[in-house]
């Protein structure tokens, strides 16, 4: 009862927090819009100040669905920087909205100066808010001792992560166990003085164990999904059983889903294909002049069911980057493969540009899993037989694993994060992920490569473990 009272109370507390910073921000954004509609004499006077809270409940919830999406207050997990960029982005791309919006309403383009004084001001609200707010969250959340149970390297690497992070500072890994088939009565005494407990590779009974455990001590459990987890989390009860029942079926999208979602594909590919036309041409024009060699490569992939297409993307390597007959992945920087102009080209995403013309003819979608070669799918096939179920949908330009993955992301846990995706598809989940995309334009470490002497991410000295 204590716990749950402490944990009340800071629950109270950092919502507080941020209801305030959410609060100024909408306060600041009023007066600056009121900045820019005065003198606007074609309103009714009657409908002023109806249309006036109109436009602030308009920014409020696009507001809140930016930060949603850039989880701009995730405070204590992510660095004060982060937050502050999220923030701004939010912050920016809701008032462009309102701008663009109103702009169309009124059929005139008013000069947008007063909007360019209030995001700087908003900056440097977001900068102190975030220091404060993050200060306070380690204040009143202190260190909790934490044990960590893995199976293998595998394991302890992919949890390993959380090192060197501010999630660091709130859960510290004191204890280490290597688990080994043990039941969770033989490991139940070793979890006793932890505040909380990370475990990845357990088999289910004793996991489930460990998570009664952590409902009965009301301490934090952190565990790493297996691919079954993931599936379950789509399951249906049906009450047509006197027992609880879950079901399962293989994924697939609604009518009326799946007519929205072509539809969205075609016209923002067309929409991108038309404003980032001179982009292209440029791109393709400096491709062409370094070395001679073709501007476009196509390169086979898969999409839905296993059906194999060609992807179009300006070339960023040498023309005869593959002499040898053997399909790998890039290493990244260390890549000497990659071209002068393919690393400024790589570096700025402008090489998935092509890419619109295979959405638009409806090969690949906006949001869906990342499109893999044969070659290095079948090499997947062989260790993960379960990888072949990101292929219940389309491919897409961005996914869960293009914003929160990186280019290296192991495969098991890229399996992991396009089911997710497939569990949750809808056209709100669709906007947030291509709105998080563009956030990941600015972080270099998500095109980290694989390792040299490797051909695809999967760490098979690893897996064998």
């Amino acid at each position: 009862m204590k716990h749950e009272m402490e944990n009340n109370n800071t629950h109270l507390k950092i919502t507080a927090l941020k209801l305030l910073h959410f609060g100024i921000s909408l306060a600041l954004f009023y007066v600056f819009w009121l900045l820019f509609r005065y003198h606007r004499l074609n309103v009714v006077r009657n409908s002023r100040f109806r249309y006036n809270y109109f436009i602030l409940g308009a920014y409020a919830a696009i507001l809140f669905f930016f930060i949603r999406t850039y989880n701009a207050y995730l405070l204590g997990y992510t660095r004060i920087r982060t937050m502050v960029f999220a923030q701004i982005i939010s912050q920016i791309f809701s008032v462009l909205l309102i701008f663009v919006s109103v702009s169309i309403g009124w059929q005139k383009i008013r000069s947008p100066w007063v909007f360019l004084i209030l995001l700087p001001l908003q900056f440097v609200v977001d900068v102190v808010w975030s220091w404060f707010a993050n200060k306070y969250f380690f204040r009143i959340n202190p260190t909790r001792k934490t044990i960590l149970i893995y199976r293998n390297q595998l394991d302890k690497k992919r949890f390993g992560t959380i090192k060197g992070k501010p999630s660091e500072r709130l859960y510290k890994i004191t204890e280490e166990f290597q688990y080994n088939g043990n039941s969770f009565p033989e490991i139940r005494e070793r979890l006793k003085g932890f505040d909380a407990i990370f475990v990845a590779g357990v088999n289910s009974r004793c996991r489930n164990g460990i998570a009664k455990y952590c409902k009965e001590e009301n301490i934090p459990g952190f565990f790493l999904p297996h691919v079954g987890d993931v599936i379950m989390q789509e399951a249906q009860h049906i009450q047509s059983f006197d027992s609880p029942v879950l079901f399962v079926q293989r994924s697939y999208l609604k009518p009326e889903y799946a007519f929205v979602k072509r539809a969205f594909d075609i016209f923002a590919s067309l929409l991108g294909i038309i404003i980032l036309s001179p982009l292209m041409l440029i791109t393709a024009l400096a491709v062409k002049l370094y070395d001679g060699g073709p501007a476009i490569y196509k390169q086979v992939r898969l999409t839905k069911g296993g059906r194999k297409f060609n992807i179009y993307k300006f070339r960023s390597m040498r023309v005869d980057a593959e002499k040898d007959g053997v399909a790998r992945l890039s290493s990244g920087d260390r890549d000497d493969r990659i071209t002068p102009v393919g690393r400024i080209v790589r570096k700025c995403r402008l090489d998935e540009l092509p890419q619109l013309f295979n959405i638009l003819k409806g090969d690949m979608s906006i949001v869906g899993p990342r499109p893999e070669r044969p070659e290095i799918a079948e090499e997947y096939y062989k260790k993960m037989p379960d990888f072949r179920l990101r292929l219940q949908v389309k491919a897409g330009l961005t996914g869960y694993a293009q914003v929160y993955g990186k280019y290296n992301t192991d495969p098991y846990e890229k399996l992991e994060f396009d089911l997710l995706y497939i569990n949750h598809m809808s056209v709100l989940t669709d906007l947030q992920l291509m709105f998080a995309t563009f956030a990941i334009l600015f972080l270099p470490e998500s095109t980290e490569g694989i390792e040299e002497g490797q051909t695809t991410a999967l760490n098979e000295e690893e897996l064998e473990k």
